[in-house]
């Protein structure tokens, strides 16, 4: 049996997971041993962080959610749950880029939040969800009226277009008839 050299297969793997090893410290970038089982460990940590920095950024927002709600008089567990008794859902990483940015619209997230845990009901929701409900009941009606009338229209150019055909076609048969008499 002929020998089979696979040099340029394996040598371009090894190639491979050195570039992958580029940059690591001491023989881990060297050594293609070393450098391989670097590279797994260094995919299983990614998988792993990649999970964990969704974690890392809830922390910083709620973080940042308890500075602002410490300066405005309320602290975040109850500030949270006013808001859920409001009726209003907004998520931390928008409720902290409000804290940072819009300090006075912050201000009234927290005012509707404390009147929500005082027992106060939070109307403009309930004028809001019937403010939507109609815009969005006067787009559908609209929009079926745009598109009935539109198809209506092209219907009666088009029926005035062959009418119109057909009479000229008519009267210059009648004439042609005519002219034979």
């Amino acid at each position: 049996m002929t020998r089979v050299k696979g040099g340029s297969v394996s040598k371009t793997r090894r190639r491979k997971v050195l570039k992958a090893a580029k940059g690591y410290f001491g023989s881990k970038h060297r050594l293609y041993k070393t450098a391989q089982e670097q590279v797994f460990h260094s995919g299983n940590y990614a998988f792993r962080d990649r999970k964990q920095n969704k974690r890392n950024f809830r922390k910083l927002w709620i973080v940042r959610i308890n500075a602002a709600c410490r300066e405005n008089e309320i602290s975040y567990s109850k500030f949270i749950n006013g808001l859920t008794k409001a009726g209003i859902a907004v998520n931390r990483k928008m409720l902290a880029e409000l804290a940072i940015d819009n300090q006075e619209g912050f201000k009234s997230l927290v005012q509707i939040s404390k009147d929500a845990l005082a027992g106060k009901e939070y109307k403009p929701v309930a004028e809001v969800k019937k403010s939507l409900e109609v815009v969005a009941a006067e787009k559908k009606t609209t929009t079926k009226k745009s598109t009935t009338k539109a198809k209506k229209e092209v219907a009666e150019e088009t029926t005035k277009k062959t009418t119109k055909t057909t009479t000229t076609k008519k009267s210059t048969s009648k004439k042609t008839t005519k002219k034979e008499d």
